[in-house]
């Protein structure tokens, strides 16, 4: 072996050690992937926003079951806090502990999840103004 496949077989080591996290981590220091995460935190409150909105007109009705049963149990304001928060929770944490081992998998699942959750802010805004509320 040559000195320089040594001292990339030291470097990859390093390397690999830098980017894997330990669970002491998540509760100490700061979160990997925080900007992603804050994006992805930012999207669902403007989507609870705009479901407040929409539902607050009266001319619109919650579509989704699950987050139907929240509305009924827990009220409009109080269950789609609930069930969004939820949602939010879920995901965060599962894109935490997988940033543990694969930042690269967590960042793109924080990242689609904040698409799809911008896609639905846009749709809810279309139907808004389409409706003239």
């Amino acid at each position: 072996m040559n000195q320089d496949s040594e001292n990339s077989d030291a470097v990859s080591e390093v390397g690999e050690h830098e980017t894997e996290r330990s669970w002491s981590d998540l509760l100490v220091g700061h979160l990997p992937l925080e900007a992603e995460t804050a994006m992805f935190i930012l999207v669902n409150v403007l989507d609870f926003l705009m479901t407040y909105l929409l539902l607050s007109t009266g001319k619109f009705r919650e579509s989704n079951p699950v987050a139907e049963f929240f509305l009924n149990h827990w009220g409009p304001v109080q269950g789609m806090l609930y069930f969004k928060l939820s949602l939010v929770v879920v995901v965060c944490v599962i894109a935490q502990i997988i940033a543990l081992k694969k930042p690269a998998t967590a960042r793109w699942l924080l990242n689609f999840g904040t698409v799809v959750v911008v896609g639905v802010v846009v749709y809810s805004l279309t139907i808004f103004l389409r409706a003239g509320a």
